[in-house]
């Protein structure tokens, strides 16, 4: 069965002769793949009166198992310092999440879920996790295994390691 970037790569190597076009492929499906991916994730979590950036910071909040700072849960939803304050004031204003003075750092805010926020994650995460399992249901455990271990290997070779 053919995709389409079956189809893009066709028109590449009828123009483009003296081009490897595999890792091209390969980066393409991984770029459709992540557009496809959010697309679904968005419309569950619309479903929630969420916005996918929302549910990931009160996730990544919920998960944490206590306040962070600004800084620490910036770079674990991987934006800006500048975007991320948007978003907690956003979040803030419909009494998901509280900022807090880190004792000893006037410049340094801790961020916490409020009762609210713990209870829009837990009654949103079920489904969530039920909903990617059914974006995999193409592939059998021994495929999400492998192709997780994949990932996995291509996402440290670029960096991206705790």
């Amino acid at each position: 069965m053919r995709d389409a970037v079956d189809d893009f790569l066709d028109q590449w190597a009828a123009r483009r002769t003296d081009l490897d076009l595999d890792a091209m492929g390969t980066v393409g499906r991984v770029l459709r793949l992540s557009r496809l991916v959010n697309a679904h994730l968005k419309d569950y979590f619309a479903l929630h009166g969420l916005e996918t950036w929302e549910f990931d910071v009160l996730a990544t909040l919920r998960r944490s198992g206590g306040p962070l700072t600004a800084k620490s849960l910036a770079d674990s939803v991987m934006i800006s310092s500048a975007a991320l304050t948007n978003r907690i004031d956003r979040l803030a204003a419909r009494g998901l999440v509280a900022r807090e003075s880190v004792p000893g750092d006037r410049r340094s805010l801790h961020v916490t879920l409020t009762e609210a926020g713990r209870n829009v994650v837990d009654c949103t995460v079920e489904g969530h996790v039920e909903n990617q399992r059914k974006l995999l249901s193409a592939l059998d455990e021994t495929d999400r295994e492998d192709f997780s271990r994949v990932l996995r290997t291509l996402l440290i070779s670029l960096g991206d390691t705790h």
